[in-house]
């Protein structure tokens, strides 16, 4: 992945100074014309540094090594039998190893990964003993690979159409931009696509080679010198030996990889759309031109595809969210959404579902305050490494600021008063509304947002209680999934390479989640994986991932052990046990923190221990846990969801009395009913109901009204569209309640 990636699109980072940039062409170069000159004399400086690499590599030592090569699942769900290969240091790669492989693995191959941890380059050689698994294009991580190489051939056929200076071309979601400054007055437009899309098949023709090399800072400012957006990148994100630097083609960009093998390896390429964007997504910077695209290795792909975001832009939860009157976003208040009644109805309904389970399972709700003063941001930590993303403000000469987030809040709350290991664990959930400075350039409907609320709990527990803690979370999500439909996939994300804290405990909190996912997974059937060293630098942590019905993969709900913050805090309890006094311990030995006696919290006393702290969310966010489930269901709400339970609608004026007396009926139980007594046509009202997406319409007439019955017609029964099917008021009441109660997905009475 590009270092310039790292920089969050939205970041609101100081800026530095930078470079000043080359003047760029107005015209767009011919495929007979020279490169420019900043162009010519960026890609001699990589020649003239691989030269010297290259005839430094010759010189080392060639030391057998070891390679174990893990060849993944078969075609069965089995796993392949482990290879155990020897190779020579700085000679073999992954890629040569492959000749070893059957053909039926080695071909969908992408890039290698190392040791379970790092990706690396199929060409790329080996530097020590490790294992090797070989990730395909289906692989998250492989696809990623895959269409961050074909952003760096976009980025390519770009320099060579507009002369333009490249900023960063990370893969997304559904493929992969480039975001790039052109002449002053000009833009990408529509016309361009199909000469981007001709260079790009040329340069695939080509098999052109990503070559990668490592540059100091000092070359890497003469190579790119000319770019203030590579500089910015440079200046501010790289550490002080150097990055590493790709070229394919006449492209040489800051990148750190990995890449495949080369261009050839892409079949098909097609640019999907193009925007205007702002550098670092900051209004107040430069405005660049964004080029969207998508790549696969087969064309058979391309069309799954094209047939997949078809069905995806019917089930855009924005576009829903209009249909259906959900929700609506005003220039008023960027990035906060404004949530219409029947979007608060299902707002309601998922808050709701989670609330009831809080008594059941001993969580306390509570509220918190909305602003702090920033001493307490300092005292978490937070301020330090969030203060851009947060709001603040000054009230009577001290500066506060709207939280981000809530355990700071839940820490002064456990820590306000004596605390007894009887109370523990203490489990503190809050709705309590949270504010982010997301930059208006990262905005995108409900799933990232400035203004939102959580299912936010934090519970406070000793080390023994953690297994059970969390084995009673898994339980928790296992109940809130089911109900969805939704399969989740559980990650354990261990300790990073700067992490806070001793050795020892970071062992024993990854052991007892280790022991937590085998007792689940056992029980409930599936596999769990290791994320190493992706885990929060307080704590290791458990990510949750679920797909939907387009199998788009969200991570919503997140689990966190954190000894920090109770640490920073100065959290304690009361254990029960005998006091003995102690000697006060003021060794920093094994703390890679290095924090002496002055400046580290105090240990607890005799009598007294440390509470463990557990970040919890099952939903997440409920704007974007709104979002993922309105495409999900495309519109069509389960019945207890829904804004839109019944449509109540008259064959005629005379059983009008009739209809208000059903809604009556209805709304006395909680149930969302509506009805329709306009002038349209009785079809009209019903087309109307369908389309607005309600789940039972019930048509009544002068039969209804005498026998005290309703016409019920099922929004996902066709066989009931033509007439629906004849029940009596009480048993339709019965049956609707009951179909709330239980939450079912069918729609079906």
């Amino acid at each position: 992945m590009s270092a310039e990636e790292k920089d969050r699109e939205g970041s609101s980072a100081q800026k530095e100074p930078v470079a000043k940039h080359v003047q760029i062409s107005s015209t767009p170069m011919r495929a007979s014309e020279a490169l420019p000159d900043f162009i010519i004399r960026r890609n001699q400086l990589f020649e003239e540094l691989k030269q010297k690499n290259d005839a430094a590599m010759r010189e080392k030592p060639r030391p057998e090594i070891d390679v174990v090569l893990d060849l993944g699942l078969d075609q069965h769900g089995m796993p392949r039998p482990p290879m155990s290969l020897a190779a020579k240091s700085w000679e073999s790669t992954p890629g040569s190893l492959l000749r070893h492989v059957d053909k039926a693995v080695s071909a969908d191959v992408v890039v290698a990964k190392i040791n379970g941890k790092e990706l690396w380059d199929l060409d790329r050689p080996l530097e020590y003993s490790c294992r090797v698994n070989y990730l395909p294009f289906t692989s998250a991580e492989g696809r990623d690979v895959f269409w961050h190489s074909s952003a760096h051939v976009l980025g390519e056929a770009a320099e060579c159409q507009y002369n333009c200076l490249l900023s960063h071309g990370p893969p997304v979601e559904q493929g992969f931009f480039y975001d790039m400054a052109i002449a002053e007055g000009q833009v990408v437009k529509e016309t361009d696509w199909a000469p981007l899309e001709s260079k790009a098949s040329k340069f695939f023709k080509e098999k052109q080679p990503f070559d990668r090399l490592h540059v100091s800072i000092a070359d890497l400012k003469q190579m790119f010198g000319y770019s203030k957006y590579k500089m910015y990148y440079i200046e501010n994100l790289l550490p002080p030996e150097g990055s590493t630097v790709y070229r394919c083609g006449t492209l040489v960009d800051l990148c750190l990889g990995p890449h495949i093998q080369n261009t050839g390896k892409i079949k098909t390429f097609q640019i999907m759309k193009n925007s205007s964007c702002y550098f670092r997504g900051d209004k107040n910077d430069d405005s660049l031109q964004r080029i969207y695209g998508v790549a696969f290795p087969d064309k058979k792909s391309m069309a799954e595809h094209k047939k997949f975001l078809e069905e995806a832009a019917k089930r855009d939860h924005r576009k829903i969210g209009t249909d259906q009157e959900l929700f609506f976003f005003d220039e008023m208040s960027p990035g906060s959404a404004f949530l219409l009644p029947h979007g608060t109805i299902i707002f309601n309904a998922l808050q709701k579902m989670i609330r009831s389970e809080y008594l059941k399972r001993g969580y306390q709700e509570v509220q918190t305050p909305n602003m702090y003063d920033v001493e307490l941001w300092k005292k978490s930590g937070h301020w330090k490494h969030y203060q851009d993303d947060m709001f603040s403000l000054e009230v009577e000469k001290r500066k506060f600021a709207l939280k981000p987030m809530n355990c700071p809040g839940h820490c002064v709350m456990f820590g306000h008063r004596e605390r007894s290991y009887r109370e523990l664990p203490l489990r503190l959930a809050d709705f309590g509304v949270l504010h982010r400075n997301e930059a208006s350039g990262a905005l995108n409907g409900l799933t990232r947002v400035r203004r939102f609320q959580q299912d936010d709990a934090h519970i406070f527990c000793t080390q023994d209680q953690i297994i059970e803690e969390i084995e009673g979370l898994f339980d928790f999500l296992k109940y809130v999934y089911d109900i969805f439909d939704f399969r989740f996939k559980l990650k354990l994300s261990t300790r990073p390479e700067k992490y806070m804290g001793e050795i020892e405990t970071w062992d024993m909190a990854e052991a007892k989640l280790t022991e937590a996912l085998n007792n689940f997974t056992r029980r409930e059937g599936g596999q769990w994986e290791i994320n190493e060293g992706d885990g929060a630098f307080y704590g290791p942590k458990i990510d949750i991932t679920t797909s939907d019905a387009l199998k788009r993969e969200h991570q919503c709900a997140t689990i966190q052990l954190d000894f920090q913050l109770p640490q920073n805090f100065e959290l304690e309890f009361m254990t029960g046990e005998a006091t003995v006094k102690a000697d006060t311990d003021t060794s920093t030995e094994g703390r890679p923190d290095g924090a002496d006696s002055a400046t580290r919290p105090k240990t607890p006393g005799p009598g007294r221990a440390r509470p463990v702290m557990i970040h919890r969310a099952i939903v997440g966010s409920f704007e974007r846990f709104l979002a993922v489930i309105t495409e999900h269901f495309a519109g069509k709400w389960p019945f207890w969801l829904s804004p839109r339970q019944v449509l109540v609608i008259p064959v005629m004026p005379a059983v009008n009395d009739y209809v208000e007396e059903v809604q009556k009926l209805l709304r006395a139980q909680k149930l969302n009913a509506d009805i329709d007594i306009s002038g349209n046509t009785m079809p009209k009202k019903i087309l109307r109901g369908q389309h607005q997406q309600y789940n039972f319409i019930f048509v009544v007439g002068a039969q209804e009204r005498d026998s005290r019955s309703v016409n019920i017609r099922n929004r996902d029964d066709r066989q009931t569209q033509a007439k629906g099917e004849l029940v009596p008021l009480a048993e339709a009441l019965q049956k609707l309640k009951a179909l709330r109660k239980e939450k079912r997905l069918v729609n079906a009475l």
